[in-house]
């Protein structure tokens, strides 16, 4: 599927990204995945920045507070949660056929 965005959803998703803090991190002390396991990725370009995120799958903020960078990781889990609502947000509302039922 494809989807168009306007400016302002754009602009929205670049200040979530920025506010986070997630360019600050970095996923070299995160879990990896095993083969053929649940991972999570996330790759951002913002101007000249080009960085990519891999970790194992996060069950909960258990995962997060017991792995060896909590400050980073949990940046991590609360962006892609975020990012997550938004996107899931704007799907509902497009594909809403009766908002208000007759």
């Amino acid at each position: 599927r494809e989807v168009f965005l306007g400016p302002a959803v754009v602009e929205e998703i670049r200040r979530i990204i920025l506010e986070s803090e997630i360019t600050t991190v970095d996923d070299i002390n995160w879990k990896e995945a095993p083969p053929n396991a649940s991972r999570q990725e996330l790759e951002i370009k913002i101007g000249n920045e080009h960085i990519a995120f891999t970790c194992g799958e996060i069950g909960s903020m258990l995962d997060v507070n017991n792995s060896e960078d909590p400050k980073g990781l949990k940046i991590f889990y609360y962006l892609t949660q975020d990012l997550k609502c938004l996107v899931m947000s704007l799907i509902t509302l497009h594909f809403k056929v009766r908002p208000i039922p007759k």
